[in-house]
């Protein structure tokens, strides 16, 4: 793949989590379960989280012949960043539901849009604050903040201007009552 790799699986990430809202509702939903659908389904992505995050990369480390040395600063540090991922996913799950009660059938639409314009501005602002720019934040080109800027208003104007789904087509039944 050579010099773009990363960009291979930065796109890869990008289509991943740009469907995993999507069948994140529909699994919520999909259980049938008003009151307990979005934890049922959120069990259900701690096994995927096991089957993708545990085993595979266990298996990785086996074949590769991998020392089992875990130094204590990457592992904790690790273990953060998988707790903030899974309560960021439970998040996810509320807020689609919470949406989803108040009869908006675009809660998967929205609630991603603030995700992923949301999460881009809080990753700059916290790595700038932990790795700060050579000559400090008056450094910072305009472009950039620019682009923070336009990220956090595209995020704002996919929400706010999102489409109305099409109206839902009457049942068999409700035709036939018409009748």
């Amino acid at each position: 793949m050579g010099s773009y790799s990363w960009l291979f699986f930065a796109l890869g990430t990008v289509v991943t989590w740009g469907l995993y809202g999507i069948f994140l509702h529909s699994g919520q939903v999909g259980m049938a379960d008003a009151a307990n659908g979005r934890y049922k389904a959120f069990l259900f992505v701690g096994v995927a989280y096991f089957l993708t995050a545990v085993l595979a990369p266990l298996l990785i480390l086996v074949v590769r012949g991998s020392d089992w040395n875990f130094p204590a600063k990457g592992l904790w540090l690790s273990l953060f960043a998988g707790v903030l991922g899974a309560i960021g996913a439970f998040f996810v799950l509320l807020s689609l539901g919470a949406l989803f009660a108040q009869g908006n059938k675009s809660a998967p639409a929205i609630v991603m849009s603030i995700v992923f314009a949301g999460a881009p501005l809080v990753n700059s602002v916290v790595s700038l604050l932990m790795h700060p720019p050579a000559g400090g934040f008056s450094a910072l080109r305009w472009q950039f903040v620019v682009g923070i800027l336009m990220a956090a208003l595209g995020g704002f104007l996919v929400v706010k201007f999102k489409p109305a789904p099409a109206p839902s087509k009457p049942t068999t039944a409700a035709v036939e009552n018409r009748s």
